[in-house]
């Protein structure tokens, strides 16, 4: 089983709800957001070293982002690492990733996950996951893992299912992207939604049958590509390829279309890191609720979240509920229950200051 286990990670992103902390040349999962010696992505790699042997392990992301990968996983070999000349979303990123592992191996499991969540509960995803690519090799299924919910966040997609005491793997009923917050409560109250982690596990014949029946015009393209995966051709073909690609999801593509997927409930200790209060609600708070890293002297200052470099001293007095955040050339000021605009400080920085900034 192991020998046939396969990690897709998805590191193309460029985080835009964190920054200035993730740049365009410099996006969050290349940095050491927890504070802890390790980047998003080392930290992705690491999450599967128990599943499979690190040469099934392949990254997608952006071609300007291939010296990071190399200098992050240098463990990687060039064909580990796929380049992506363009983002077109999650469904082409996936399918290339499947028809390219496929190739290799036409009974590969895969377990696709985004390269900038974290996973506290480390032995206990282990376990799922083991258990999640069981259940794919076995049955005609796509599983994704849900997150059991501890507040009507309006950050997250839902997955509701239906419900069968017996078992943990169950059949999802509907996807909800982002709701209001009052939908989001109704959802907690139900007990019948978890959160949608992103990670998904499926046999790799079985993604492929559901491209070909949903998503045909990604998959025609592939198709008569697809002798020249790991081979020296494949870049050129993939830059072709991209360049007739739409922008789409593989959970609006895909995953709400099909009727055999399932969710597998879990609590892995997981968060998706998407956001300034994600990052806070992760992170041990002094008395005062504060979360800093940095070289940071704080005064009369509460329930904040302070991430500077370690090379200056900053110095705050009197803020309540913050994001204070400088990275190389921009630093940010803003409300904690303001973080939705953080998106629209980086595009007005960018049409008013220009690319530097972003």
């Amino acid at each position: 089983m192991r020998d046939n286990t396969y990690v897709v990670i998805m590191a193309g992103g460029i985080g835009s709800r964190f920054w200035p902390f993730s740049r365009t040349n410099y996006p969050k999962q290349f940095h050491d957001v927890l504070g802890i010696g390790e980047t998003m992505l080392q930290m992705t790699m690491n999450r599967f070293k128990d599943i499979c042997p690190p040469e099934n392990v392949f990254v997608v992301t952006n071609k300007d982002y291939k010296e990071l990968v190399q200098e992050q996983l240098p463990e990687l070999s060039d064909n580990q690492i796929l380049l992506e000349p363009v983002g077109r979303n999650t469904a082409p990123c996936v399918a290339y990733a499947s028809y390219k592992i496929a190739q290799l191996n036409p009974n590969a499991n895969l377990i696709v996950t985004p390269s900038d969540h974290a996973v506290l509960k480390q032995d206990v995803f282990t376990s799922v996951i083991r258990e999640a690519v069981e259940a794919v090799a076995k049955d005609d299924i796509l599983l994704t893992l849900g997150i059991t919910p501890s507040r009507p966040d309006t950050g997250y997609g839902y997955i509701q299912y239906i419900n069968n005491e017996s078992q943990s793997i169950k059949k999802v009923k509907t996807f909800t992207e982002k709701p209001n917050l009052e939908l989001a409560k109704m959802f907690l109250e139900s007990g019948e939604f978890v959160w949608n982690s992103g990670i998904f596990i499926w046999n790799v014949q079985t993604i492929l049958r559901a491209f070909h029946q949903h998503l045909s015009d990604i998959t025609e393209i592939f198709d008569e590509g697809s002798a020249v995966m790991n081979t020296p051709e494949e870049r050129d073909f993939i830059t072709r390829a991209y360049s007739q690609f739409r922008n789409v999801s593989i959970d609006y593509g895909v995953m709400e279309k099909v009727d055999n997927v399932y969710v597998m409930l879990t609590d892995i200790g997981w968060s998706d890191l998407g956001t300034w209060n994600s990052l806070y609600t992760i992170n041990t708070k002094d008395e005062q609720g504060n979360v800093v890293d940095g070289d940071v002297m704080l005064y009369d200052t509460k329930d904040c979240i302070v991430k500077t470099p370690k090379d200056r001293l900053v110095v705050i007095q009197g803020l309540e509920d913050y994001i204070v955040a400088e990275y190389d050339n921009v630093l940010m000021i803003c409300k904690k229950t303001e973080e939705q605009k953080v998106k629209e400080f980086m595009a007005d920085a960018k049409s008013k200051k220009g690319p530097d900034y972003i």
